[in-house]
């Protein structure tokens, strides 16, 4: 698996650096992400701390590229976590998806939110939402980001099974409700399907609980 972290750029995913020829990509919000601020957050809470070239610690870094290449890229060709023809997304057990049917399912954000809730119980409607009014609405309530950590890895390639933890603090409105402060925090698990020279093909995402 070769997703260890550049020495240059950021220090938890790849792809982030010079050398990669960044001002190539197109990126979504005109320039290459900062993850910065969210890093810092990352290493105030994280409950683990893996060996350098770990499995854990290389996995931790494929997932954190895979989600910057997933919000931030937006040519598929530029992709180098996923293939972008063979990819699959799969959220709760709902059939996989491409990579253009995720994108018509709103991107980031709205492709992990989906539901099947009636109306009226939704606080937040992927089905109403865009790439970029999802954007905003999280980065506002969530000014230091959601960070991400694996907690446990039980199986290697080709299949990589892991638990993750993901954790953020409302300190912005959301959707007309006022910041509380408060820590959100989600555990799921996931399994990367990796082929054809290390590359995901298929990702199976389950949301166990949030709190």
């Amino acid at each position: 698996m070769a997703y260890s972290s550049s020495s240059e750029g950021d220090k938890y995913r790849s792809y982030l650096n010079e050398s990669d020829e960044v001002s190539n990509i197109k990126w979504r919000f005109g320039s290459a992400p900062n993850y910065d601020v969210v890093n810092k957050l990352f290493e105030q809470g994280k409950t683990k701390t893996w060996p350098a070239g770990s499995l854990e610690e290389k996995v931790q870094n494929l997932v954190k590229t895979w989600e910057m290449e997933m919000f931030h890229k937006v040519n598929f060709a530029d992709y180098k976590t996923v293939d972008p023809i063979k990819y699959r997304f799969s959220l709760n057990g709902r059939k996989g998806v491409t990579l253009e049917e995720k994108r018509k399912l709103g991107g980031g954000y709205n492709s992990l939110l989906q539901t099947s809730l009636p109306q009226k119980f939704r606080g937040y409607n992927p089905a109403e939402e865009t790439v970029d009014s999802s954007h905003r609405a999280f980065t506002t309530a969530f000014p230091r980001g959601f960070a991400l950590e694996i907690l446990q890895v039980y199986s290697g390639p080709p299949a990589i099974v892991y638990k993750f933890r993901h954790w953020g603090f409302m300190e912005g409105p959301f959707k007309g409700h006022a910041p509380t402060g408060e820590m959100v925090e989600l555990f799921g698990m996931s399994i990367f399907e990796v082929h054809h020279g290390n590359k995901n093909t298929r990702h199976h995402f389950y949301i166990s609980s949030v709190e």
